[in-house]
């Protein structure tokens, strides 16, 4: 039985604002990928890059995806780039309904742009919005997977938990 109900998509798109609301919402207990490593390493995620690098981050969000999707009654929200891997995307499909959540890159650009608290944003030397453009693009394939779609650039919260309970309950 699929129980869990799981936000993907791209930083900035309101996985974690969402998945508390919905989580509410639901009666459900919240688990925010990201955070959830946080916590179990005791550093921050820019840390962890810095420190460690991207591979070794997403070896530890394997093993947390692996974790929450073990469990019921979830609302979990992913980080943008878990689902570039396959293992994670079956595993989170299998526990749930996934949903992906989308905005404009303009709109993700004005939601990220403070520096240093978003790894993947900062590493390159082209400007933010670009970098946002092109891994939208290199990542569409695997948000694709998603079982349902929101657009939140121009919908509020409550409208978009709205929504998307419409379509869990359905």
């Amino acid at each position: 039985m699929k129980s869990n109900l799981v936000l993907t998509g791209f930083m900035g798109t309101g996985k974690t604002s969402l998945g508390k609301l919905l989580a509410e919402k639901l009666g459900r207990g919240f688990v925010d990928l990201d955070q959830k490593i946080e916590q179990d390493t005791g550093m921050t995620i820019p840390q962890i890059f810095e420190k460690y690098g991207e591979k070794y981050f997403r070896e530890l969000e394997k093993n947390a995806v692996k974790e929450v999707a073990a469990r019921k009654n979830l609302v979990i929200a992913t980080g943008g780039g878990t689902v570039k891997d396959e293992e994670n995307i079956k595993l989170l499909k299998e526990s749930g309904v996934m949903v992906c959540l989308t905005t404009e890159p303009e709109e993700i650009f004005r939601r990220t742009e403070r520096r240093g608290e978003r790894p993947v944003l900062d590493a390159g030397d082209e400007d933010r919005l670009n970098t946002i453009k092109k891994l939208l693009a290199e990542r569409q394939k695997f948000y694709a997977q998603a079982d349902y779609t929101v657009d939140t650039t121009n919908w509020s919260p409550l409208q978009i938990m709205n929504d998307i309970c419409r379509h869990f309950r359905g």
